[in-house]
């Protein structure tokens, strides 16, 4: 199980098809915060310009949401969830985990029309708020499955 009492850089992945949302965070100060939209061509990323993201904030740790059904069965998506997080593992070598990312979604986009109300969405996305509540999950209870 993932050290969760060391200060550790987390990177999170809300993974999508066409886009993935991307957060970061500092566990010594429980930091979160959602960085652009990347873009996905069927589920495969620009490896060159992702491995350029990871490189810029060296995390020590990988969070790959796993999109599980509310029955906790598996779907497709999954499948390629669990997928990328191994090649992600294999690429960098960093520790990864899955983590199970139901109704962050729907948190997230209620916490967008929040931000949009006060006018403060403009960079914004609901997959990157996501992934942003995962590491926040994640200080709380980390708890993981190896991809």
């Amino acid at each position: 199980m993932p050290d969760s009492q060391s200060a550790q850089m987390i990177m999170a992945f809300d993974f999508g098809t066409q886009k993935m949302g991307i957060a970061v965070g500092q566990s010594a100060i429980q930091s979160s915060n959602p960085l652009a939209l990347f873009p996905m061509k069927d589920g495969i990323p620009d490896w060159t310009a992702l491995l350029k993201i990871v490189a810029e904030w060296q995390p020590q740790i990988f969070l790959v949401g796993l999109p599980l059904n509310m029955d906790d069965s598996e779907s497709e998506l999954s499948l390629r969830a669990r997928k990328f997080a191994r090649r992600l593992r294999h690429q960098t070598n960093i520790e990864t985990w899955m983590v199970d990312e139901r109704l962050t979604t729907r948190e997230a986009r209620e916490e967008l029309q929040s931000f949009q109300r006060k006018g403060q969405a403009k960079h914004l996305s609901a997959d990157s708020l996501a992934a942003k509540l995962m590491i926040e999950s994640w200080y709380y209870h980390p708890q993981g499955i190896q991809p």
